[in-house]
């Protein structure tokens, strides 16, 4: 079970001089939105969108052939080849050119296809975040950091066995994975009661973040059977 814990602003100002770095100002509600879907799962809006684009052009070229069949554009274009007579004598009196452009299209497509499957099966992208950033300074809390420090106050709640917390998005918009294996006397909405004020608030406050999404994925933890005795 997948639960989503979006939070906006912090509730209250900070004051200057508490030795915590100054949230950033609430982003809108879109840009919350959309930082959420990553935090739930891994955005594919890229591949979907060089999908239909693909779909778009091979529909057009099927589209093209088929009116060109029906005879849309003459009886007498209908029955003659679909590569035009004039192209193939040009390209059988330089063969030449005509391989060369056969190669150059086949190394684009294959260059296309590699950083296609490149970019979908590169690991996502666990971001650092910056407390504090000076002159000539900044201090920087890595991604494992931060992750393993949430993980380990989720595990420390009443009803939790274990807890495991992943970093996901971009360096200006985090986004965190829960995972939370439950006991078998947990009761939820009390875990997600405590997950968010003792867990995932200090989180924001200490990182300085207005808003963190959250995605919190629920588990039974597997009870450890003791050994049968005959």
């Amino acid at each position: 079970m997948t639960v989503q814990m979006e939070k906006g602003p912090m509730d209250g100002a900070r004051r200057d001089g508490d030795g915590t770095p100054p949230a950033a100002p609430a982003p809108p509600e879109a840009v919350l939105r959309r930082r959420s879907r990553s935090a739930v799962a891994r955005s594919a809006g890229g591949d979907r969108s060089l999908l239909v684009i693909v779909g778009l052009v091979v529909l057009a070229v099927g589209v093209l052939v088929a009116l060109l069949g029906f005879g849309v554009f003459g009886a007498e274009r209908a029955g003659r080849p679909l590569l035009d007579p004039v192209v193939v004598d040009a390209m059988r009196a330089q063969p030449l050119i005509a391989r060369a452009a056969a190669i150059v299209a086949g190394v684009l497509l294959l260059v296309l296809g590699l950083t296609w499957t490149a970019r979908s099966l590169r690991p996502e992208r666990r971001p650092d975040l910056v407390l504090d950033r000076g002159p000539g300074t900044a201090i920087t809390v890595s991604s494992a950091a931060s992750a393993d420090a949430l993980a380990a106050q989720a595990a420390a709640l009443p009803g939790v066995g274990r807890a495991r917390a992943r970093l996901v998005g971009s360096d200006d918009a985090p986004a965190m994975r829960l995972s939370v294996w439950l006991a078998d006397e947990a009761d939820v909405r009390d875990v997600l009661d405590l997950l968010d004020t003792q867990v995932l608030a200090p989180a924001r406050e200490a990182l300085g973040l207005a808003a963190l999404p959250v995605a919190v994925r629920l588990e039974l933890e597997q009870p450890v059977s003791g050994p049968r005795v005959a």
